[in-house]
């Protein structure tokens, strides 16, 4: 396979059928994902609390955050009465007016969008028909915890049939098909398309010197749908994967994050501080190509000093980039969320627990991370004091410099 800068590989299967296909390029592995619609929904029958009765008073700004929708299930329905099966979450929501409607309820309408997980739509059906409900409890997490918005009677604009966003198909571009891929186009191009074979694989990312890396969360699952010769090369050729159960990637990346792969592929960086010239939206790429090229190796002793540098550290990806650099080095890893920050701090992942942590130039994060709302992740912002909590709950003794 050397040459080629991805790998197809059936982890499931243990024989020569493992190896799917390497190819020269992966036509839908980058793309950008969507972003849920800006809607309008109304609360009939609201009877607020907390950030909501304040809104509706006018005594409170009108953004709220994220409100869940909890259904109140009938006594007689086979659901308990508070389902979280049946809830539905409003993201990033502003009042834009509040109706008295008589005995201290409100007709609210706020606006925002309906957070809409692919694989629960799937299952569920949901959310294009209302549960059997007696109304709803209003949840949520502001910046500051959980928070209580009060019950309403009904709503509309919530439950209702959506398109539903056309599955995207992926070509593998300049390829060498190994059996198991042979044996599909051979029967597409005998005329079963009917029998068309299920293709599952993972993608890995070649490097010059034929290391391949596993791509996390990025993965084939498709069958075959065109096959033609390939511009490439000689007995190379594009193959085309549908779906019909959703995008025939699962997994992909965002556009930008191409380059950083391409950037890992020519071998672990040697200079700090790389991430720092990309956007913030692909600093969580960077540590996820991070992740995906560790390569595990004694812990250093308890009570080592690390140090970090702070100088580009203004949001949470920035950090889990900074503090991969300060325990692991140029390109090192030390988790990329909450709680992989946490299995790292608990050892093997490159440092001892119980360690001290230097972070020089704190004042940058003190200034950028503060309570506010991420519109990335559509939820409250992870705050200096959130990521110092952390460490501290884990052991690690922080100097701010």
């Amino acid at each position: 396979m050397t040459g080629f800068p991805w790998l197809l590989v059936d982890q499931n299967v243990d024989d020569d059928d493992a190896v799917v296909a390497a190819c020269t390029d992966i036509d839908g592995l980058f793309t950008d994902p969507g972003e849920p619609p800006v809607e309008r929904y109304t609360l009939h029958g609201c009877a607020p609390a907390g950030l909501l009765r304040a809104a509706c008073d006018g005594f409170g700004p009108p953004w709220l955050g994220n409100i869940g929708l909890e259904a109140i299930h009938r006594p007689e329905s086979k659901h308990p009465r508070e389902c979280w099966e049946c809830t539905e979450e409003l993201l990033d929501l502003t009042v834009v007016e509040a109706r008295p409607a008589g005995f201290g309820v409100f007709d609210v309408t706020v606006e925002g969008r309906l957070r809409i997980d692919p694989e629960h739509r799937k299952r569920r059906r949901r959310p294009s028909r209302a549960p059997e409900a007696d109304g709803y409890v209003l949840t949520g997490i502001t910046g500051v915890g959980e928070e209580k918005f009060g019950t309403c009677q009904d709503v509309s604009g919530v439950f209702r049939p959506r398109p539903e966003p056309m599955p995207k198909p992926a070509t593998l571009i300049g390829c060498r098909p190994e059996p198991r891929l042979q044996r599909a186009i051979d029967a597409l191009q005998r005329g079963a398309a009917k029998h068309r074979r299920m293709i599952i694989a993972s993608i890995y990312s070649v490097a010059h010197d034929g290391t391949a890396t596993h791509m996390l969360d990025s993965g084939l699952g498709a069958e075959v749908s065109g096959v033609q010769p390939s511009v490439l090369g000689d007995g190379l050729v594009d193959v085309t994967f549908e779906s019909s159960y959703g995008d025939a990637i699962k997994g992909g990346r965002s556009t930008g994050a191409r380059e950083i792969w391409e950037h890992w592929r020519g071998g672990r960086p040697t200079e700090s501080g790389l991430w720092a010239a990309y956007p913030p939206a692909l600093r969580h790429e960077w540590a996820g190509a991070a992740l995906a090229h560790h390569r595990p190796g004694p812990d250093r002793a308890a009570g080592t000093t690390y140090h970090l540098d702070g100088r580009h550290v203004t949001d949470e990806d920035s950090f889990y980039c900074a503090i991969g650099e300060a325990i692991n080095g140029p390109g090192g890893y030390f988790g990329w969320n909450a709680g992989a920050l946490h299995d790292c701090l608990l050892g093997d992942w490159g440092a001892a627990t119980g360690f001290r942590l230097v972070w020089h130039d704190a004042e940058v994060a003190a200034r950028h991370l503060v309570p506010g709302y991420d519109q990335r992740d559509w939820c409250p912002a992870v705050t200096m004091d959130h990521l110092l909590a952390w460490l501290a709950e884990d052991g690690v003794e922080v100097e701010l410099r």
